[in-house]
């Protein structure tokens, strides 16, 4: 299973995103361990920030929780990527609709929104906390972290439905 984490520049949530997830699946008992068969990345509708490291309270709320961002840099989602990603997950409708207007038809099943995944928010978005300050980015790594818990939960059930 391959996932993508999409926001708008690729340096706030979808690396939070992409750093928790993978953190989650390293941490999945050993008979449930899934690593060989989920490939994850990130990337931004945008192209500001292509080359870049995530947000330094990205990366400073990902290392309070034990996981570390600093590594990861942002680059724009591709063409080719609809057809490589099962799973291309957007932070909010913005950046749903910027990918769905040039999603080719046969992959929108794919692109679906972080919090649908999520049961104990009632939440549809992840909001952006660019310039919100720690607290902004503690809220938002929370809801991307029950986001993350319950598309895990789906790929599991996935992937033994197909075993």
């Amino acid at each position: 299973m391959k996932v993508l984490f999409v926001c708008m520049g690729n340096i706030c949530r979808s690396p939070t995103a992409h750093g928790l997830f993978i953190s989650l699946v390293n941490s999945m008992e050993r008979e449930e361990q899934l690593v060989e068969y989920i490939e994850v990345d990130s990337a931004g509708t945008h192209s500001w920030n292509i080359g870049s490291p995530p947000a330094i309270y990205s990366q400073m709320t990902a290392k309070k929780h034990g996981i570390d961002i600093s590594e990861l840099r942002a680059r724009r989602i591709s063409r080719e990527d609809y057809d490589y990603y099962d799973y291309i997950v957007a932070m909010d409708n913005s950046n749903l609709q910027n990918m769905l207007a040039v999603c080719e038809k046969r992959n929108r099943h794919k692109l679906k929104l972080l919090l649908d995944y999520a049961e104990k928010t009632e939440l549809t978005e992840v909001p952006d906390p660019y310039g919100a300050g720690m607290d902004g980015f503690e809220t938002v790594y929370s809801l991307i972290e029950q986001g993350c818990g319950g598309l895990l939960c789906a790929l599991k059930k996935e992937m033994t439905e197909e075993a």
